[in-house]
Order: structure tokens, then C-alpha cells, then sequence
């Protein structure tokens, strides 16, 4: 029963080029899935797009602007154009700010009722009939 009216087939990479086996066995596993077109990539361009790595030319390195740090003064870099409104901290004062502030799951969810005022979902309920 183990790959029934499946054919190992040979195609071709659209990134690369190059020919790979879709074989018997990857024909049966992408049927399983429900899945109805053949893979476009050879397994190695897939990995790499998977990865996040582009097949083609690498990526730049990010562009760096000197900024002096508003909590202790020493000079840092950072990968944006500071602006003169919003201030700059150095990564171990970054750190320390975010570490003082509150976390978002912290604070209470909106399903909660304290959120709605203390109205719950029948009073809404109420009021729109009132219409």
C-alpha cells in the first residue's frame, strides 16, 4: 500500500534552476496534508528561504548613528536617526528602563469588567434594546 500511484518525478527549482527528485514518498506526505500543488523550491533553496536567508546577495549591515545616552551620558550607537524630541539610552540603560516599567500582560485584559466601568454585558445588552 506504501506509495500507491505515486512516481518519484523531477523538477526544477524556480530560485536555483536546478533539477530535484519530488519523490513517491513527499507526493504521499503532501496529499496527506491536503496539500495539491508540487513544490516549486529543490529542499535546499526551501531551507534557506525557511531560514530567512535570501538565496541571492546578502544583506547589508545595518546603517549606525552616534547618540549620546540621556540617562548616563556616555556615547552609544544606534541603528535609527535620533531625534532631538525623544531621548536615547545606551543598551544597559535601555535595559534598566524596561526593566522599571510595567508590562503590557500586567495590566488587567479587556475582557475583564472593571474595564467596561463596571458595566457588564447584560446593561450594554439593555441599553441597546432600549433603541
Amino acid at each position: 500500500m506504501f506509495n500507491e500511484g505515486y512516481r518519484d518525478r523531477v523538477l526544477v527549482c524556480r530560485d536555483c534552476s536546478n533539477e530535484f527528485t519530488f519523490t513517491a514518498g513527499e507526493q504521499e506526505f503532501y496529499a496527506s496534508k491536503g496539500l495539491t500543488n508540487s513544490p516549486s523550491r529543490c529542499p535546499s533553496c526551501r531551507a534557506a528561504r525557511r531560514g530567512g536567508q535570501q538565496s541571492s546577495a546578502p544583506r547589508a549591515p545595518r546603517e549606525q548613528h552616534e547618540a549620546v545616552c540621556a540617562s548616563c551620558g556616555r556615547t552609544t550607537t544606534v541603528p535609527f536617526i535620533p531625534r532631538e524630541d525623544r531621548p536615547v539610552y545606551c543598551s544597559d540603560c535601555f535595559q534598566s528602563q524596561r526593566a522599571s516599567q510595567p508590562r503590557r500582560d500586567d495590566y488587567r485584559s479587556y475582557s475583564d469588567n472593571s474595564y467596561s466601568g463596571g458595566r457588564d454585558r447584560h446593561d450594554r445588552r439593555d441599553r441597546r434594546d432600549r433603541w
